[in-house]
This record gives C-alpha cells, structure tokens and sequence, in this order.
C-alpha cells in the first residue's frame, strides 16, 4: 500500500484539526488565551519498560482500527515488552491479523476471563497472577471491568472510564478529547508521552505478492466498483438485493463490480453468480498464479485497483478503507465520528440519521449510486 494514506496519517489529521477548531472557537467566544496556554502534554511522561493494553476482544474491523493504536504505543515506547490481553474472548492479533500485530505486539494473551464476570469484584481473586506492568492501559469504558483490570500489579494506570476517574493520569482543564475511538486512545497516550512526529510509516505494509495478486485480477484498463454486502453484525446489512441491484445498475454503464465476500459470506456465491453473472469475484474465482495469497491483506490489494466502494459498517469496509478505495459506508445507529473507517474519501449514509429509523433497508438504492458516481468522477483509483 506504498500509494496510499496510512491510517495513522489520517489520524493525526484529524486529531490536529479537531484541537486547532476548538481552539479557535474558544478564542472567537472571549476565553482566554491562558485556557489554551494551560494545556500541557503530557502530564506525566513515563518510560515503561513493560506495557499491558486490555481489551475486551477483537474481531477483524476492530482489530484494524486498533492496530494503529499499537503502532503508536510501539512507536513512543520501542524498547518496552508490550503485551496485549483481551480479556473476554479471543483478538484476530493472535489468528487473521497476526502476522501485522507482531510488528507491534510482543505478547498476545486471549480468552483470559479478565473482567468476563461481574462476580470477580467481590472476590480476592487477581488477575494474572505472578504478572506485574509498568504501565497498563485499559481501552474500554465499562466500571465493572476497569476495576477488575486496575487489580493487577501495575506502576501506572491509565484508562477513560468514568471520565478518567480510576485512571492514575488524568488529562489538564480544558482537555477536549477526540470523538474516533482510535482517537481517544491515542489521547490517553498522549497523557504519558509526547507525540512523535508522522513518520508516513503505514500499519499495514503489503508484500509484492499481495499487490502482484491484486494486479492479476484486477488488470487496468476497467473502472471497478468493489462490493462488500456482509457484517458480522446482521443488524447492519443493508438489503443484499440492493447491493444486486447497485451491481446491475454499474454493468449497465460499463463499470465492473467486484464482490468481496468472505468466508461469513459463502452463502451469497451462488447468489452473485446468478443475479450478476457479469460481477467478479476475485476470492473465490481463482485463475492467477497466486492461489495461497489470500484473507484481509489481498482484500486491501484489491482495494487499490478500486475507483469506488461500498460496503456495511464492517471489517471488510476497513480494509477496502486501509487499501485506498473512496468508500461509501452504510451505518444505521452507530456513530460515524466514533467508528468510520479511515478512507481517503469516504461518504456516510446513516439510516438514524439521515432518514429517523435504525434499520438499513430505509437508506436508498439512489443514494448509493448518487455517491459512487461522485467518487468516480472526481477520484482516481490508486492503481490503474
């Protein structure tokens, strides 16, 4: 993905353009310029040699928002053993998203029972035993939890549940946090180290396999259309034969639709090949002389050969995102500013927001178009 926006990048950007408005908001109302003054990162810098992130789980959209958190945490403390844990259930940092994790994750520890069970606050049972932390971070927000995770033996404690109340290190006055979920741990690094500059590194370097892959079976010389109609969520699905429907309508005008089903998704074969015989699907026709190329990082090669995607709020949205399609995403009740994926063009259709219900079938099959057509109009596919 060497042509492409990394997610870090696009973090940072985001994270300096939210301060500097609200900043000048404040100076527009009269504040003070000593409330700004007064902010002062970070509040306590550490030099951990031992970090522990707690999560709950990842499945794989997670696993790849988070993942630039990691590279951040290993980019300001490159000689700590960093350990990941989560807590409730298992992390695609130990399955599908390892082989990129190890870059910045020593240790990954799944289905541990921390904080699985309420019942564990009213006991002296502890966590890891025999496991001590320089520094642990806590990346969810729920008490119950946070409490069982601040019982293991640590130096310092950060997390942002209860508004940083059981955090050890709490942000100044007048601190204003980033909406992303990315973005908000990122501030609680922020609180113990200063942030480096952006180096351009991205998170996920894809081999030349993968973009040798992507290259023969998306050859140049067509304008693809990537399609990704599954979500591990089925509350989130916008009506599959909508998603048909798109497809047709794009064959119709000369564009070719790519469907990117996964293994969740085999069902829906059978049905692309049936109602969009002139659709492609690049997983499962296999003709290229890479067969054992496959999974998240071949879906991102793809992404690039991509003037257009639409997806559900999904993991495979995230990696067409990561890859450099310009994506339409369909959300229904979640909140775009806390979960988007961090595409280089990106246009939300909100089923709340826009049309007052939480159910994805009432955003139109019209709306879909409207933004593709804006998307390949006015952006190149990265690789043509």
């Amino acid at each position: 993905m060497t042509c492409s926006v990394g997610l870090l990048f696009a973090l940072h950007r985001r994270f300096i353009e939210r301060r500097v408005a609200a900043r000048l908001r404040k100076l527009a109302s009269g504040d003070q310029l000593s409330d700004i003054a007064s902010i002062i990162l970070p509040v306590r810098a550490l030099s951990p040699k031992s970090i522990l992130i707690y999560s709950c789980e990842e499945v794989i959209g997670d696993g790849i928002l988070k993942l630039s958190f990691a590279q951040q945490v290993r980019r300001r403390f490159p000689e700590a053993k960093i350990t990941w844990l989560a807590g409730t259930g298992k992390t695609v940092y130990a399955s599908i998203l390892k082989p990129v994790a190890v870059r910045f994750i020593d240790e990954v520890i799944e289905n541990a029972g921390v904080g699985d069970k309420t019942l564990q606050l009213f006991t002296k049972w502890s966590p890891l035993p025999g496991r001590k932390f320089d520094l642990i971070i806590d990346t969810q927000r729920l008490v119950a939890r946070t409490m069982i995770v601040k019982r293991i033996p640590h130096d310092t404690f950060i997390s942002g549940t209860a508004n940083f109340f059981f955090s050890d290190v709490k942000p100044p006055k007048n601190f204003e946090p980033d909406p992303s979920f990315v973005g908000g741990l990122i501030d609680m690094l922020d609180l113990v180290s200063p942030r480096p500059a952006d180096d351009g590194a991205n998170v996920f370097d894809l081999s030349q396999e993968y973009r040798a892959a992507a290259a023969e079976l998306l050859p140049s010389g067509a304008i693809y259309i990537g399609i990704a109609p599954g979500a591990g969520d089925r509350r989130k699905l916008w009506p599959v034969e909508r998603y048909f429907e798109l497809a047709r309508k794009q064959l119709a005008i000369g564009r070719v639709p790519v469907f990117l089903l996964g293994p969740d998704e085999a069902e829906l074969v059978a049905a692309v090949r049936r109602e969009v015989p002139g659709a492609l699907l690049p997983e499962w026709d296999r003709a290229d002389d890479y067969a054992h190329v496959k999974g998240p990082m071949l879906v991102m090669a793809l992404a690039a050969h991509m003037s257009a995607a639409i997806a559900n709020n999904s993991g495979t949205g995230h990696m067409l995102a990561v890859g450099g399609a310009p994506l339409v995403s369909i959300f229904t009740r979640h909140d775009p500013a806390k979960y988007a994926a961090q595409a280089r063009g990106l246009k939300i259709l909100h089923a709340l927001r826009d049309y007052g219900v939480d159910d994805a079938s009432r955003i139109p099959l019209s709306a879909a178009l409207d933004a593709i057509d804006t998307f390949v109009k006015y952006e190149e596919p990265l690789i043509s």
